[in-house]
C-alpha cells in the first residue's frame, strides 16, 4: 500500500466539500440539494463512480466549477468520491441537506482552506484515508481573539 498526499486547487473564492457516498444517483441529488437549498449559489460537483464504466459523472451550473471538481475527483481518483465546489453559498448552508443525502456515506471536509486529500493506493484503486484541511493551531486564542471571533460571526449574520 502506498499513501499520498493529494491537494486539491479550486479557485479562491470558492469552499470544497468533499465527501464519499455509494451510487451514481448521489451527482444528481447533491445537485438538487444545492438548488433548492441556496437558489442563486454556483457550483461545480464531480462524483467518482467506482463499478461498471468507473466514469467521473457531473452537475452543475458553473463551468470553471465544474471544471475545477472534475480536476480534483481524477486527482484524487478514488472511488464513490465526490467534490462539490461552491460560489456564493457557505458548507453551513448545505451540510445538513447533504448528510441527509441517502447516499452520503460520509463528508470529510467542507472548507475553503488549502486540503490535502490522504489516498491510499491499493492494487483493487485508490481509497481517501482522511484529510489534512487548513494548518495547524500556532496557539489558543485571546481575549481580543475571541473579540474578533464574535465579530466577525455577527458580522457575516451567523450570530445575533
Amino acid at each position: 500500500m502506498n499513501i499520498v498526499a493529494v491537494p486539491l486547487a479550486f479557485p479562491a473564492d470558492c469552499n470544497v466539500v468533499a465527501g464519499q457516498s455509494h451510487f451514481i444517483k448521489t451527482v444528481e441529488d447533491i445537485a438538487e440539494l444545492v438548488v433548492t437549498t441556496v437558489p442563486g449559489a454556483r457550483f461545480g460537483l464531480a462524483f467518482c463512480e467506482a463499478s461498471g464504466p468507473c466514469l467521473v459523472r457531473t452537475e452543475g451550473n458553473d463551468d470553471e466549477l465544474v471544471q475545477a471538481a472534475t480536476a480534483n475527483a481524477l486527482a484524487v481518483g478514488a472511488g464513490h468520491t465526490f467534490f462539490l465546489l461552491l460560489r456564493g453559498a457557505y458548507p453551513i448552508n448545505l451540510l445538513p441537506a447533504i448528510r441527509q443525502c441517502q447516499e452520503v456515506c460520509h463528508v470529510f471536509c467542507a472548507t475553503a482552506n488549502p486540503v490535502q486529500v490522504l489516498v491510499a493506493q491499493l492494487e483493487q484503486g485508490r481509497g481517501v484515508v482522511g484529510v489534512v484541511d487548513g494548518g495547524s493551531p500556532l496557539g489558543v486564542e485571546g481575549p481580543a481573539d475571541k473579540d474578533a471571533r464574535r465579530e466577525f460571526l455577527r458580522r457575516i449574520g451567523y450570530k445575533r
